[in-house]
């Protein structure tokens, strides 16, 4: 139902990944999503640099089959980036991983996100380069690693590149908004979005939206109404998200992603 269900992405890189780095990672990676939604813009820069020292210790497990869950980060990179060192991974793969996570590392320790400076002032445009960043690493992680079903992977990098959704909480396996400022529209638009490519059915809709049975129907026939497409109605009869309703997301209701 939800985006990305975290235990199963690590499922399908648990081995050859070591589980608890993965863990660690996947956790970073929310929580430096999560922060960049909120908008606030120093701990995600920090949340950017324990993703990259995680990931390090990643792909130097990788590539040298030695688990390490506290090497150094420098130590970790320069053992990918060692010519003369015998490797397991894709050289020309883990070099970019490698190069990206230097400059995320570098970046934010230069600007002062590490040790803050009388002159820094966490913003918007900074926090946007490292989470672009992570979220790149993070998908070409996966790319690299999984194991299963290659359309699953692309699927998964999809549904990555969206929002994380902490308004949408699960009780007795039913999503619920956990807003009570939201119109109708809104509601349902922030569920299709928490439901990801496979959407939801008229019956899951019916159950997870805080709305009279027939203002859900009145309002999903309005959001795929020729003149609003907003959502669309799968083969299998579920209702997902178009282009132009991710648009409104983004543009219009992603502070309402969050829990107030």
């Amino acid at each position: 139902m939800a985006l990305v269900e975290k235990k199963r992405l690590i499922d399908e890189l648990c081995p050859p990944l070591d589980h608890l780095l993965c863990t660690q990672l996947f956790d970073e990676f929310v929580s430096a999503e999560r922060r960049f939604i909120q908008r606030d813009w120093e701990p995600a820069e920090l949340d950017g640099g324990q993703f990259c020292e995680i990931l390090a210790r990643i792909f130097y497990h990788a590539d040298s089959g030695t688990l390490s869950q506290y090497k150094d980060f420098d130590a970790c990179c320069g053992y990918i980036e060692n010519e003369q060192t015998k490797h397991k991974l894709n050289r020309r793969d883990a070099i970019h991983v490698v190069r990206v996570l230097r400059t995320v590392y570098k970046f934010r320790s230069q600007r002062g996100a590490v040790h803050i400076s009388p002159s820094y002032l966490p913003n918007h445009m900074d926090a946007k380069l490292v989470i672009e960043c992570v979220r790149w690493a993070m998908n070409e992680t996966l790319r690299l690693f999984w194991r299963g079903d290659r359309e699953a992977v692309a699927k998964a990098i999809r549904e990555l590149l969206q929002f994380d959704v902490p308004a949408v909480g699960v009780y007795d396996d039913v999503p619920l908004v956990q807003r009570t400022d939201l119109k109708s529209d809104e509601e349902i638009l922030v569920l299709m979005h928490y439901a990801g490519e496979e959407g939801m059915s008229r019956t899951e809709v019916g159950k997870a939206a805080r709305c009279a049975p027939s203002t859900v129907t009145n309002t999903l026939q309005r959001l795929v109404a020729p003149d609003c497409r907003q959502l669309v109605i799968l083969k299998n009869g579920n209702y997902r998200l178009t282009d132009l309703g991710s648009k409104r997301i983004r543009e219009q209701l992603s502070s309402k992603l969050l829990v107030e």
